[in-house]
């Protein structure tokens, strides 16, 4: 089981956790939060700021979360081929507002959405020769105005945005805080920022709060559940209500365990690349 410890940067990167990435010769560089990093094929990460980051998680233990959620033969599958897929460590602000911009759109148009946020909001700084601009801080989105957000490409999703960023400005939802509550607990309060439904909480407290048992459910993932667990999950629907969800997420956690974020991943990365879809 040794080579379970390998990360595979391309693949962590390419699976929907990320989306401020670009790459330059053999490095990715990528916007987090008020730093940048630069990540070598090898998996060593560099920060503009200085800061010692375990972006890969590598303090989980892998060798016995892949065990834990190795159940049958499809996740058997999934992890097998995409052998050093890590869930992702973010600044929990970025990934809050990613999530929001992300809903009922395609890894190309968030991408861009955040990119013209960023660049509009955010300070403009020069890493290793390679000009970047770090990612707004609460306070400058909470300032701006529907209207110069909404410029960014983001559609309806303008007034969460901005409601979102005077929230954490405010310091009304602390993340530190939530890092260290109960995935319920801490979901109960994600979900009170206007625009923040199931899917993107689950989302936000996986790669950025440290709740692995989070399995973020959109479309994708309940055609995923309904083609390999149909009878498992008996998944009646395409579309979930609030109610279905928390039921659905309860059966999932106690079949996939307290690791069922990384088999969400698995699947997720294992099912785009079958129907050969878009990344960064």
């Amino acid at each position: 089981m040794q080579n379970n410890c390998i990360i595979n940067v391309e693949n962590s990167i390419n699976s929907g956790q990320v989306f401020l990435w670009r790459k330059n010769d053999n490095n990715w560089y990528g916007i987090n939060g008020q730093d940048i990093l630069k990540i070598s094929t090898s998996g060593s990460v560099k920060s503009y700021q200085n800061v010692k980051t375990d972006f890969f998680r590598k303090k989980d233990d892998i060798e016995n979360i892949i065990k834990s959620i190795s159940k049958d033969s499809t996740t058997k599958r999934a992890v097998k081929q995409y052998l050093g897929l890590r869930i992702l460590e973010q600044d929990p602000f970025q990934c809050l507002i990613s999530f929001i911009v992300s809903s009922n759109s395609n890894i190309q148009k968030i991408k861009n959405s955040l990119e013209n946020i960023s660049k509009k909001f955010g300070v403009k700084v020069k890493f290793e020769n390679h000009e970047f601009f770090l990612f707004p801080k609460p306070e400058m989105l909470a300032k701006a105005s529907i209207n110069e957000i909404k410029s960014c490409g983001v559609g309806y999703r303008a007034r969460f945005i901005k409601e979102a960023a005077n929230i954490i400005a405010l310091k009304k939802i602390n993340f530190e805080n939530l890092k260290k509550d109960n995935y319920k607990n801490a979901k109960e309060e994600i979900c009170t920022i206007p625009g923040v439904g199931n899917k993107v909480a689950d989302c936000v407290l996986l790669f950025s709060l440290n709740k692995l048992e989070s399995f973020p459910l959109d479309r994708w993932m309940i055609r995923i559940l309904e083609k390999y667990y149909s009878e498992k999950f008996q998944l009646e629907t395409k579309t979930i209500t609030e109610k279905q969800y928390n039921i659905l997420h309860e059966k999932i956690v106690n079949y996939f365990g307290p690791f069922a974020g990384y088999a969400q991943q698995f699947l997720f990365k294992m099912e785009r690349e079958n129907y050969q879809k878009k990344w960064l």
